[in-house]
């Protein structure tokens, strides 16, 4: 028997060949208009986008990020490729061996692409080790490079497409202008055009869907939230605050928080012998006023119908994007207290914070300095020893809002008994200037600032820089903490980072972040910014999630009677406990 040989292309019908030659040519030319250079630099930004940061993330956020960098990568070596050529550089080889170079570079980007996806692996898996997460996804690495060359070729071609429009455009005008201005004129055009087209379209449809979904949202109850029926509450039938206009989170809030019985009886585990009362939460919602002082008004109100002026301490504290207050944070006061307290907040969104740091970064200061200075003119007409003690808080864009009522820490000490911040954004003004005035030689995640006189920071309780004891003075009243994690992405970010290494950077890493975090141009701004957005679902105690923190915060900044560090401890594990206290879409 006689068995026939593989059939090869110089076999194939004449027809079939000349497809195949002309599919080939195709492909050729299409690659072949790609820049050299700008493959080039799409390779290292890609490699730098997959390098290590500051948490773990999906394929899909890797991929996004690495996608995202390799277009920038290849625009800036496309830009640096035409500019060699217009001051004449060529290629230092020979017409007839380009070819071979190009196989050459082909392999040494494989070679380079490989070598980012182990690094990557190994970097994520180390992270999660770090942070006690759970392994990576197995098939990890064809996800990432897949959504990053779809990515990345899909910004490239619509650059391409832009790039055309621009030509054409630059085509029609040159007929009434030279043809420099006629270029200028038409990437004007081209840009004005664009942007209007996005912002118009693209834009509009993205805000008009989250702001509906969003709205939908707020209406609704999580569940377990119920109407409280203690008149200290916000919500109940005695309130100023009808229940259903509290928002969701406004409901979570004034419904939650630990009941009598259990103040009780954390008071007696840690030898406080006193009588416990029904904490004190008012709030109020968006629709319960005009504008930021009318909701700030009815705040008022609601403190007034609830005798709050009576309780040993009162805590303003500002919200998040959606109305969320931080719940291990308002246990924490109520715990320390024996419920002798009062917490007042108010909405000003109900869109997540992201979305209102991308929109809107004005309305959360103006809301946190309209509810401070409601409050603070309603506390000031009290005889100074018939008052509480009046302190600020918030967490995360609560923080950054809170802050927006002061001009300065010398602010804060004047017209308050303290305050406690979590996971403070970057961009907060008071915040910045603080830590960069901060002492020499103290770093950036834990700085000291005037031997720890008035203000202090703590990292993760897992370092022992944690301590707040640490500071050359005595820690003077009223006090300030800010409590903040070196692996938490919102308070690093910022947009500095696409081309200057920030001090955070240069110095020595946090306990919980890897020492082989580095700072690459552009890629590291990528890098953070992913971590802003996956910040929230990192596991207590690291990244953009505190819970026990609170304790050793309040206890620091306003301490009862009788209180001692073994209290702390033991709050601090309460606290610890499941509590919904993560921020992420908060």
């Amino acid at each position: 028997m006689t068995v026939a040989a593989p059939r090869t292309t110089d076999d194939a019908p004449p027809a079939a060949r000349g497809r195949a030659a002309r599919l080939r040519a195709a492909g050729g030319r299409w690659w072949a208009r790609f820049s050299p250079a700008g493959l080039v630099g799409a390779v290292v930004l890609f490699a730098a986008a997959l390098g290590p940061s500051l948490m773990p993330r999906s394929p899909l956020y890797q991929g996004v990020i690495a996608g995202v960098c390799a277009a920038i990568g290849y625009a800036c070596g496309a830009a640096v490729g035409w500019g060699g050529r217009r001051i004449g550089l060529r290629a230092p080889w020979p017409a007839h061996r380009r070819g071979l170079v190009r196989w050459v570079c082909a392999a040494l980007a494989v070679a380079v692409v490989v070598g980012a996806l182990v690094v990557d692996g190994d970097w994520q898996a180390r992270s999660r080790v770090l942070l006690d997460m759970g392994p990576p996804v197995s098939v990890r690495p064809l996800r990432v490079v897949a959504l990053a060359a779809a990515l990345a070729l899909l910004l490239v071609l619509a650059a391409r497409g832009l790039r055309r429009v621009t030509l054409a455009v630059a085509r029609l005008v040159g007929r009434l202008l030279p043809p420099v201005p006629a270029r200028l004129v038409a990437v004007a055009v081209v840009l004005v055009a664009t942007y209007l087209l996005v912002d118009g379209t693209v834009v509009a449809g993205v805000r008009h869907v989250l702001e509906t979904t969003y709205a939908q949202l707020d209406e609704q109850t999580w569940e377990g939230s119920e109407q409280p029926t203690a008149p200290q509450r916000s919500g109940s039938p005695e309130s100023l605050s009808p229940w259903s206009s509290l928002g969701r989170e406004g409901r979570r809030f004034v419904s939650g928080g630990p009941s009598t019985a259990e103040l009780a009886g954390f008071s007696r585990s840690v030898g406080l012998d006193r009588d416990v009362m029904e904490p004190i939460r008012v709030y109020a919602g968006l629709d319960t006023g005009p504008d930021l002082d009318g909701i700030a008004a009815r705040v008022v109100a609601e403190l007034d119908r609830t005798d709050a002026w009576d309780r040993a301490v009162l805590v303003v504290t500002t919200t998040t994007g959606t109305g969320w207050v931080d719940p291990a944070g308002a246990a924490a006061v109520e715990q320390l207290w024996g419920g002798d307290s009062a917490i007042a907040a108010m909405q000003y969104s109900y869109m997540p914070s992201w979305v209102t740091f991308v929109s809107d970064r004005a309305t959360p200061p103006a809301a946190g300095r309209a509810l401070f200075e409601a409050v603070h003119a309603r506390w000031s007409q009290l005889p100074p020893d018939e008052r509480p003690a009046l302190y600020a808080s918030g967490i995360s864009l609560g923080s950054y809002g809170s802050q927006g009522a002061f001009a300065s820490l010398e602010d804060v000490a004047a017209r308050t008994d303290g305050a406690v911040w979590a996971g403070t954004p970057g961009f907060t003004p008071v915040w910045a200037h603080l830590t960069a005035e901060r002492d020499p030689g103290t770093l950036e995640i834990h700085p000291v600032l005037d031997g720890g006189r008035t203000v202090r920071w703590g990292l993760t309780l897992r370092d022992d820089a944690a301590s707040f004891a640490e500071g050359r003075a005595t820690w003077e009243r009223p006090r300030v903490v800010y409590l903040q994690h070196p692996s938490d992405g919102v308070v690093w970010w910022s947009t500095d980072l696409l081309l200057d290494r920030p001090d955070w950077l240069r110095e020595k890493r946090g306990a919980d972040v890897l020492p082989d975090v580095t700072w690459f141009p552009v890629a590291t701004f990528f890098r953070v910014t992913i971590d802003f957005f996956v910040a929230g679902q990192a596991p207590a105690g690291h990244g953009h999630t505190y819970v026990g923190e609170w304790a050793d915060a309040w206890a620091a900044v306003a301490p009862p009677p009788g209180w001692s560090p073994a209290a702390t401890s033991t709050l601090r594990t309460l606290l610890d406990e499941p509590q919904g206290s993560s921020i992420a879409a908060r």
